[in-house]
């Protein structure tokens, strides 16, 4: 007789989503709102001129821009009232995480449960609020030393942009969190991938466009489709690949009954630290090259000359961007995964590793364990981000086809889709269940 589970899976088909009323409900919530959103990256800020402002932008397009462009789906193309995107609040919400694991008071919010996660979050909004407002003034200030974007600078317009700009990060910050909780997925992920999504048919054309013009030839291009495959294909394996340590609990009695012992898995991913060490490495290392370009030549000579080694494609970028994602990676994992507050959990609850001594030596094992696989997703990450960075700058392939815009991508639709199915499942064993009590009664 087939499992359960075999029998829920045998049924997860279009019948079954079509009579999942919920899940339909809130697949046309997240439609909407995100439809809300792409509406907001065409409406421009008031008092400049979009379209000195577009050409402008276009000579500045390789630096640390260009990445936040397409983190805001061309919303900084056109400065438009989303041109902040939800990167302060994402920057906010990092910064929260290195504090907690170095503030004593924030740590124990975090261990307080569901009170102290809403302390912190509410944390983060104030701190996202800061962070774009000082954002949002910068790039008021920037306009007006632009020529002739801004039609009329002065203080009150400095004023309007920054209230425009953080009302719009605010405004979608609300909006993820309302993805979140009525639709499906993870709304603020959600937001930025459909940005970099909402580029790509434009990347995808300009590709084209270079092949018809003969600046690309057809076997570069095809060899760009089989790089993507490849690399998406890669993604999916490694965001999915697991390292699993077996954890033994052992019999207990309660009252006069004794329960056997249970054994489950501790899963570690490949790649704990996410999309966040190739984000930060390109802001780090874009941020020298767009001071430069703003500059127009002025500054120091030396401050030139390094700024002229960090572009891309240049093997000092590579250097660096690659230590900085390994470091990253490590950094970053260190700070989001706690080995001993793991083996401390485990050692309550009278779980332990078999060949392990609970305690300390656990720790030491997760960490040892966990240091080796950091190492492989390090290389998959370095692989990813790399290959199409050399792509972008030796065979001019449009920067939307990044590895980084891939890798977020890639990952959310996988999360995604891992809800979906988990709604469809819910779903078909509540009709299971439903079904069985209806043959009890007969």
């Amino acid at each position: 007789m087939a499992s359960a589970a075999e029998q829920l899976a045998a049924n997860l088909n279009f019948s079954a989503f079509a009579k999942a009323d919920e899940l339909k409900k809130r697949i046309w919530f997240t439609l909407g709102a995100l439809l809300v959103y792409r509406l907001g990256t065409y409406v421009p800020l008031p008092g400049i001129d979009p379209t000195i402002w577009s050409q402008l932008f276009k000579s500045q397009a390789g630096g640390i821009l260009g990445m936040f462009n397409m983190f805001s789906g061309g919303g900084i193309n056109r400065m438009a009232i989303f041109a902040l995107n939800i990167m302060p609040y994402i920057s906010a919400s990092i910064i929260l995480q290195l504090l907690t694991s170095v503030s004593p008071q924030l740590e124990a919010l975090k261990k307080e449960g569901e009170s102290g996660r809403k302390v912190i979050n509410q944390y983060t909004r104030y701190l996202t609020v800061l962070l774009a407002a000082f954002q949002a003034y910068g790039i008021a200030v920037g306009l007006e030393g632009a020529s002739n974007v801004v039609s009329d600078p002065g203080l009150f317009f400095r004023l309007s942009t920054t209230v425009t700009l953080v009302g719009g990060t605010m405004f979608l910050m609300w909006l993820g969190e309302q993805i979140t909780s009525r639709g499906i997925g993870n709304g603020i992920s959600l937001i930025i991938m459909a940005g970099i999504v909402a580029e790509l048919p434009s990347a995808i054309a300009n590709t084209l466009e270079l092949g018809r013009q003969g600046a690309l030839s057809t076997f570069l291009i095809l060899a760009i489709i089989v790089m993507v495959v490849a690399i998406i294909a890669l993604i999916v394996f490694v965001e999915r690949a697991q390292r699993r340590l077996l954890i033994q609990y052992p019999k207990r009695q309660v009252g006069n009954k004794m329960f056997e012992g249970q054994s489950s898995h501790l899963p570690l991913k490949l790649n704990t630290s996410g999309v966040i060490p190739p984000i930060f490495a390109s802001s780090l290392l874009l941020l020298p090259t767009t001071i430069a370009s703003f500059n127009a030549g002025k500054g120091p000579e030396w401050f030139q000359a390094i700024t002229t080694q960090l572009a891309h494609g240049r093997p000092l970028f590579l250097v660096l961007y690659l230590g900085m994602i390994v470091f990253f990676c490590f950094f970053y994992t260190a700070i989001v995964f706690n080995p001993t507050e793991t083996a401390d959990n485990l050692k309550k609850h009278g779980g332990f590793i078999p060949g392990i001594r609970p305690g300390e030596r656990t720790a030491e094992y997760i960490d040892y364990v966990l240091s080796r696989i950091t190492v492989i997703g390090a290389i998959y990450l370095a692989v990813v981000c790399l290959i199409p960075e050399i792509l972008i700058s030796y065979a001019s392939v449009p920067f939307y086809l990044g590895g980084t815009s891939l890798l977020i991508v890639v990952s959310v639709t996988m999360d995604t889709v891992a809800q979906v199915q988990g709604y469809l499942l819910a779903h078909q064993y509540e009709g299971l269940i439903r079904k069985s009590k209806l043959r009890g009664r007969r």
